[in-house]
């Protein structure tokens, strides 16, 4: 609703990454395709787009734009939410790897808090 001013429908995020290439975020819970996720990319000797990795199995695409041209590739795969199950349960009960670690996830939360101050709106959690 658009009474809910702190509610974000949507998010674009522009990143700065190490070694001087860059990112771009943007999440959509609004408009069409109903979920809307993509990443993007930048180095110095090219771009990868990706649209909608979170849900392979809906719909996707990989865009790379380089030197020697442009090509756009579709992978197959599950939900992503299928693999991290996956290895969830490996991880317990076999002992493997765990990909992503809690480290991983307080940088990735703290990036989400940074973004969510960059847009003028309140960390979520603890009633933000």
């Amino acid at each position: 609703m658009r009474s809910r001013p702190l509610v974000d429908r949507a998010m674009r995020a522009e990143l700065a990454l190490p070694g001087g290439a860059s990112g771009e975020i943007r999440v959509s819970l609004w408009g069409w395709p109903p979920l809307s996720v993509g990443a993007r990319v930048a180095g110095e000797h090219g771009e990868l787009s990706v649209i909608n990795f979170l849900a392979p199995h809906v719909f996707h695409w990989l865009t790379v734009r380089g030197p020697g041209g442009t090509r756009v590739e579709r992978v197959a795969g599950e939900a992503a939410y299928t693999s991290q199950l996956r290895n969830f349960y490996a991880a317990i009960t076999a002992g493997a790897p765990v990909l992503t670690d809690a480290q991983d996830a307080v940088v990735t939360m703290g990036l989400l808090d940074d973004i969510y101050r960059a847009a003028g709106l309140p960390p979520r959690g603890n009633g933000g």
